[in-house]
This record gives structure tokens, sequence and C-alpha cells, in this order.
């Protein structure tokens, strides 16, 4: 009983009308002690709005992803594979790390992809499989994986710069509906070969410049500026109120290619093989080129039929 003077511990509280009574050794006023702001149902790991938060984060990563485990377009991703690794390599690919799986099977497209790597200067990270199948979303890496920062495009104008400070007519292209970054690749190669400026992309629902695009582009990627348009449309309308022509590619079109002189300032655009150009950016075109061909083929690829008309205009230009 609380009056039990007897008890084991029991002490007198002052004030009280109850007699001796057994304290509570402080643990009521530690009860009472502040202990922090209550941390937020998803900060709790046993909470299940915890799960639901984990759960959600890891939908929006594999949403993220390219297949292969490669990451968004906007941030450095990984190239998987000895053979994929290796081309990069070989082609200047500008890589930030090189990881390597331990106990990974040495042969001779691991070695050279390290002897390369270590040539120019790229870190090489040797970590375990476990951790690089971590961080390339258990893609098939076999045993090694490349690192490729996000790619650094330039704004449309700049362009138009550069070929004024070379003191040349523009000579660029514009892609519409390219999807396949392949595609992307080898019309930045073509470009590059035949004397071009530049190439300018849609922001949105267009093939960027990731590492395939890098891988077959040949390293001509790293001397070609590629430019992003948040309106493709009103890109083209404001060259031509520059003075530039811009011609569209497409098998239908109104003038045949061994019609038309180059040798002005001009931008082709290159619309995807399947969907050709979109009504807007065809309605913007000043003409339409067509590529006369001698056999039942309806179209050329989008990348060759690119080629196609930029070494014709190459060649009108020199002449």
């Amino acid at each position: 009983m609380a009056g039990n003077s007897q008890r084991r511990g029991a002490i007198r509280k002052g004030g009280t009308k109850k007699g001796q009574v057994v304290g509570s050794g402080g643990q009521r006023r530690r009860g009472l002690e502040a202990r922090g702001a209550t941390p937020k149902a998803e900060d709790r790991s046993y909470h299940p709005a915890a799960r639901r938060a984990r759960a959600s984060a890891k939908a929006a990563d594999n949403r993220g992803r390219r297949p292969g485990g490669r990451k968004p377009e906007d941030g450095p991703e990984m190239v998987l594979g000895r053979n994929p690794v290796v081309e990069c390599l070989r082609a200047e690919v500008p890589a930030t790390a090189l990881y390597v799986a331990i106990g990974a099977e040495a042969d001779d497209r691991l070695k050279e992809a390290v002897q390369r790597a270590a040539d120019a200067g790229i870190s090489i990270l040797e970590v375990q499989r476990g951790e690089l199948d971590r961080l390339t979303a258990n893609g098939m890496h076999q045993g090694i994986g490349l690192q490729v920062p996000p790619y650094r495009y330039v704004h449309p104008d700049d362009l138009i710069v550069r070929a004024k400070e070379r003191h040349e007519r523009p000579l660029l292209v514009a892609l519409d509906n390219i999807s396949d970054p392949r595609n992307l690749g080898a019309i930045i190669r073509s470009v590059a070969a035949f004397g071009g400026h530049g190439v300018v992309i849609p922001q949105r629902r267009s093939a960027s410049v990731t590492a395939v695009a890098w891988r077959t582009s040949a390293g001509a990627a790293a001397r070609l500026p590629v430019a992003r348009a948040t309106n493709l449309t009103r890109t083209l309308k404001d060259w031509q109120s520059q003075g530039i022509r811009v011609v569209g590619l497409d098998a239908g079109g109104d003038t045949d290619l061994d019609d038309f002189d180059g040798t002005d300032p001009v931008v082709v655009v290159v619309g995807s093989e399947g969907k050709g150009l979109s009504r807007l950016v065809r309605e913007t075109c000043d003409s339409i080129l067509s590529i006369p061909m001698a056999g039942e083929v309806e179209s050329l690829n989008a990348s060759v039929a690119a080629g196609v008309v930029l070494a014709d205009i190459s060649r009108r230009r020199r002449s």
C-alpha cells in the first residue's frame, strides 16, 4: 500500500496527506525530457510508409534506366561488355572510370581495355562482382564497365557562330524523329567528314548523345558540336530569318538532289525512316529533297541518306 512505511525503499514526500511511498528513482522525470522531433513516417524503417517509399524509389530508378543498366541521358551511364568498352576506348570516348570485377578472366579484350584506359589517364577501379552488379543493375557486364559522363550540348546559335568564325557558309543538319542513337552517331560522323558545322536535335522525343552514339560516331562527337533545341520548328524559323535555307529530306520530295544547289547556307532536316518529317517541320522547310535511286528500294536508312546528301553538297562546294 502507498502508506505502508514498512515497504522497502519507502520515503516520505513532504506536503502530501498520504504516508510514505516508493519513489520512481527519476524514471518519470527522465520520461518527460525532450527526445527531439518525431521522425517522419517514411524515415522510420519499420513504418509501412517507409516501405512504400522504398518501393516507389526502386520503381522510379528502374524506369529511369535504359536496357543494360545504363542511366538516363542527362546523367553518367555505364557502357557494359568487353567489346563495347574496347570500342569506346578506341574511339576516345571521354570516360571517367573503368570498373573491373575482381577475378574477371583476363582475356585480350580486358587487357586492351585496361591498357587503353591507363594510357588515357582514366581511373581504373577494381571492385567486387557484386558491387559491379549493383552499379549496372545486374546488367550483362562480363566483368567490366566504362563510366561515361553526360554529353555537353551547345546552344543552336553557337553552331552559326562556329561557321562565321571560320568564315564559311553554314552547313548544318537537324534531326526530326530520330530515336536510334546509332543513327545519330553515324550522322554526326558524316557531318564531320563532309565539312558540316554541327547537328541540332530536339530536346524531347529524340535520340541523345549516349555512349552508343559516341561509339558509332567513331569519336567525331568529340570534335563536332551537337545542340539541343527546345522547339525545333522555332529554331528552324529563326535560322531562316538569318538567311539560311531549310531543306527537308524525304523520298517524296519536290526537288531532286541532282537539281539542288547547296552552295548557299543550308540546314538539312533529316526525318526517321518510318515516320519521316513531322507536319510542322515539313511545313517550315523551304523545299523537300529526294534522292534519285536506280533500284527498287523505296527509301534509305536515315544516316545513309544524310551521308549521301552531305557528300553531294560538299562536292558542289569544292567545285
